[in-house]
């Protein structure tokens, strides 16, 4: 009777599971992370709106909290200095758009005190910040979505 040894046959394959794992834990912590990131220091409940344009030069941006402070491009600024700090920024770069990104919550004499230190401050252009809404309009093509 012959006996057949019984051969140990050797593992080639690796084991994927433990580094799939650690990946997918990444992946949701840079998940969760990046909108964190992404959004301005200053939090300001925008009024929405259906249509808007993304302007892609550099632009001057003044946020008013819903407690009434007043920021330059995420610096708190005093009102009494604001027209100051806006022409010395516009010194630089006359042709810059001012952005004005108030609350929701905001009086409005507010905001029309503060675009009127900035055109006094020689700024030219303007724009409302808002948040966009999803609604029945395709925003790139004007028309119902389909």
């Amino acid at each position: 009777m012959k006996r057949y040894a019984r051969r140990e046959k050797i593992m080639s394959e690796i084991n994927i599971t433990p580094f799939t794992d650690v990946v997918l834990v990444l992946l949701i912590i840079f998940m969760i992370a990046t909108p964190a990131l992404l959004q301005p220091g200053i939090k300001v409940d925008l009024p929405r709106a259906k249509a808007a344009e993304a302007n892609t030069e550099k632009n001057l941006t003044i946020t008013i909290s819903q407690n009434g402070e007043i920021f330059l491009d995420d610096q708190r600024v005093d009102f009494s200095n604001l027209r100051y700090e806006i022409a010395q920024r516009l010194k630089d770069k006359p042709g810059m758009a001012v952005i004005v990104k108030g609350d929701k919550e905001v009086r409005y004499d507010m905001v029309v005190k503060v675009i009127d230190a900035a055109k006094q401050s020689g700024a030219k252009k303007f724009a409302l910040g808002v948040e966009l809404r999803d609604g029945p309009f395709d925003l790139y093509r004007g028309r119902p979505k389909s």
